[in-house]
């Protein structure tokens, strides 16, 4: 009887609270002319309906469940004055709105939309402009980030901020997000049982996308493109990394991939187009790859230290300058049923399936990790001699990294059997 009577005082009060919401409008010419003071006075589960106009606003504390919703043209213009929209509450939705003009600061993360410690809440089709950081995510669960453009003007690392910055959060839904020119386009830092999906990230200084101690996450169907460093996943457990592509991160330092002290994770069908270097992966263990292009990259694969356990089966390695790089001369990883685009074996039986296995690591790779300066040397005769003579009689090469079941033809996309 006592359960009955609470669940029912409960169901009164969320009726009563419908009912009593109310729509606000704000604009010129309404009885709220500001966001704030309307905020100020909105009840919990109100909404507020903003007119198209400019609105020189910040700190727009938002400690109520309220839905903020805007009319297209409606611009909040931070003047750079911190934090523009700060949400403290559970339940807020922020839609469509422009937010611009977001304080730049060397000691403090300003954003143009903040949450702190906030469930249930949703950012969705607002465009942000000029920001310090885009969205600020901090202690904060059941979060919806959805189709939000993040346009900076980052050019260094020390005076910009992260397009989608999320720390200490659970359970988060960031897609369908476009961010260029910040820092980092999103990062997570200790972020755990997310999915990110979907978003266009390209043109940032540092990272497209960066996490660390961030566990049990997925990324789907993601273009990381153009940026300075690449995509970075250190120190995380269970992730899976799913039909994204990495393309066109060139430099000395970038990567299309790099993995650092990553465990127990799968890489699958992914593109990685012309980077310095595909996969950088370093301290990475019991990892599966499959069903991945790499096209036309510096390093498509570069093993450094500790990379034990991976499963290297049925990817396509396109013309790339070097296929696998390994700095130790021990093998601890499985390659199996991959294309070479390189491999000169042949096929008597008709199986698809080279009769005559593959090694994918040359001696030339091994002499690059020690002197870079001699990469330009690549297409000389005499690399092409030191590299048959280690493939004849292996002397540098691990003995045992081959591909003993190279295919002849390139796979589908949807071949990953």
């Amino acid at each position: 009887m006592k359960k009955q009577r609470f669940f029912s005082i409960v169901l009164t009060a969320l009726l009563i609270q419908t009912i009593s919401a109310r729509q606000i409008t704000v604009g010129t010419n309404r009885e709220y002319t500001s966001i704030s003071v309307a905020v100020s006075g909105a009840d919990a589960g109100d909404t507020l309906f903003v007119l198209a106009g400019l609105y020189k606003e910040a700190g727009l504390v938002i400690d109520r469940p309220l839905t903020l919703l805007a009319e297209k043209g409606a611009v909040i213009d931070g003047q750079f004055h911190g934090h523009i929209i700060d949400i403290q509450s559970d339940s807020v939705v922020v839609k469509g709105f422009i937010v611009q003009n977001v304080k730049k600061s060397y000691t403090k993360d300003f954003a143009a939309i903040h949450t702190y410690k906030s469930k249930h809440f949703v950012i969705k089709n607002n465009t942000l402009r000029n920001v310090h950081f885009g969205i600020l995510i901090e202690k904060s669960k059941y979060g919806i980030i959805r189709k939000n453009a993040v346009i900076g003007e980052a050019v260094k690392e020390a005076s910009s901020g992260n397009g989608i910055h999320c720390w200490h959060s659970t359970h988060l839904q960031i897609s369908e997000n476009h961010i260029q020119q910040m820092r980092d386009g999103i990062y997570f830092e200790f972020v755990n049982d997310s999915k990110i999906t979907g978003n266009i990230s390209l043109n940032n200084v540092r990272y497209g996308l960066h996490f660390m101690f961030s566990n049990d996450n997925r990324y789907t169907k993601n273009r990381f493109e153009n940026n300075g460093a690449g995509v970075a996943v250190m120190f995380s457990a269970r992730i899976n990394m799913l039909n994204n592509y990495f393309g066109l991160n060139w430099g000395s330092a970038s990567y299309g991939l790099l993995l650092k002290e990553i465990n127990d994770a799968e890489i699958i069908g992914n593109t990685f187009y012309k980077n310095t270097i595909g996969i950088n992966a370093d301290g990475a263990n019991r990892i599966i790859f499959t069903g991945n292009i790499f096209d036309n990259n510096g390093w498509a694969i570069r093993f450094l230290g500790a990379c034990y356990n991976n499963k290297i089966i049925n990817n396509n390695f396109l013309h790339n300058a070097l296929d696998i790089s390994y700095k130790g001369k021990m093998n601890g990883n499985l390659f199996d049923r991959n294309y070479w685009s390189e491999y000169t074996g042949y096929d008597l039986n008709k199986d698809n399936i080279g009769d005559v296995p593959y090694r994918p690591v040359k001696l030339f790779s091994y002499i690059v990790n020690q002197t870079p300066e001699t990469i330009i040397l690549l297409r000389s005769l005499f690399v092409d001699i030191i590299n048959f003579s280690e493939k004849v009689s292996p002397i540098m090469t691990p003995d045992n990294l081959k591909d003993n079941r190279p295919r002849m033809k390139p796979m589908e996309n949807n071949d990953k059997s």
